[in-house]
């Protein structure tokens, strides 16, 4: 593992040098096959160019699968699978992890047919802060690496593409959806799905029924806001707490059916109890800066899936279902799909029903619309 992060480095530091035409957004840097896939899929991992809202570029990394068969005549079909937290330190990058394919319910829809664009975001896998839910940062690599995909000969990328994202994924698919016609015209958005989406970024810090969780998310949250834009914060806890903050964003990557060490819970707790009754939409500048990054359910284009658990002890169920009357009512198709399951798998319980709805939405059938059951 050492290695492979000596080699991105040397990438990274390397691809600086290039002339500025080769810098542009959406342009692939690198694409290495992996020597390790699921049958009938070969996959890359692919170094391309973003860049965040201020126009500020970046190197960032991700994965790109596809079908291991003879490329058809016509463009193949394209997923954005926007993976959910995993952390915000560089190492916390779902491409470097080994259960990448396994944790990434998205790499189901290659046997469909699909290339699969997973999409690192900024920070992860690549030497700078992660923008932790920064709604255009992320929209912006997503849509770059829809882009640099089509530059890998082996994989036959097609411009028309659909999002599909668990959990911060699903924040980052609803994101872009809401950028891609202004940021990527070249592009077409077929259709969105979000399963368990943060929407109003402070009800979800505020009403996830785990406390626990909701303190780690937290202390992901206010690391890389504070780390990125210098808020202060001074009005939240104490220097102490705020050393604990720091440490649990830098040291915790989310390790699946893995129980933390002790030091991650007593942090994790003490967070917790530092932060009770703390309100961040009412400490600014957090507050106005959830709501910017918050998802306007007027800007989100249709079709659009949203999956949501009604046991979900993370995103608040009734958070995603008032957004999603909110997306009703401006008249967008929508379609809802109830569970029953915990939070971490919400996209692999609904994955068989949304690959086959974006599977329709490509084919040009009438989206359905669960608007009057909600």
């Amino acid at each position: 593992m050492r290695h492979l992060y000596a080699v991105i480095l040397v990438a990274v530091l390397s691809v600086f040098s290039l002339p500025a035409a080769a810098q542009q957004p959406g342009r692939l840097i690198a694409a290495t096959p992996l020597p390790e896939t699921p049958p009938g899929v070969q996959a890359w991992r692919v170094q391309y160019w973003t860049t965040n809202g201020n126009g500020q570029r970046f190197a960032v990394t991700g994965i790109v699968a596809a079908p291991m068969e003879v490329i058809p005549a016509r463009p193949r079909r394209v997923i954005a699978w926007t993976h959910g937290a995993w952390g915000v330190a560089e190492r916390c990058a779902p491409s470097l992890s080994p259960n990448f394919f396994e944790y990434s319910a998205g790499m189901n829809a290659v046997r469909s047919g699909y290339v699969v664009v997973a999409p690192d975001y900024i920070g992860l896998g690549s030497p700078t802060m992660h923008p932790f839910l920064v709604g255009q940062d992320t929209a912006n690599a997503v849509l770059d690496a829809v882009r640099a995909a089509r530059e890998i000969p082996g994989a036959g990328a097609g411009s028309s593409f659909a999002a599909w994202g668990e959990s911060q994924g699903g924040h980052a698919a609803l994101w872009t959806a809401t950028a891609a016609r202004s940021y990527a015209p070249d592009l077409t958005l077929v259709a969105t799905a979000a399963a368990a989406p943060p929407t109003d970024l402070a009800a979800n810090l505020r009403e996830g029924s785990d406390k626990n969780a909701r303190a780690l998310l937290l202390s992901f949250a206010l690391h890389s806001w504070s780390t990125l834009y210098g808020f202060s914060l001074d009005p939240i806890t104490n220097r102490t707490n705020q050393g604990i903050i720091t440490r649990l964003a830098q040291n915790n990557c989310v390790e699946f059916h893995k129980k933390p060490k002790l030091r991650t819970i007593l942090g994790i707790l003490t967070v917790a109890r530092a932060t009770k009754g703390k309100d961040i939409e009412n400490i600014e500048p957090f507050g106005a800066f959830e709501r910017a990054n918050s998802v306007d359910p007027a800007r989100v284009p249709g079709p659009l899936l949203i999956a949501q658990s009604s046991k979900d002890t993370i995103v608040a169920p009734a958070v995603t279902r008032n957004f999603a009357k909110a997306v009703c009512k401006g008249g967008t198709p929508l379609r809802w799909i109830d569970m029953t399951g915990d939070h971490g798998a919400s996209a692999k319980d609904s994955a068989q029903e949304t690959i086959g709805w974006i599977t329709a939405r490509f084919d040009g059938n009438p989206p359905p619309n669960d608007c009057r059951r909600l």
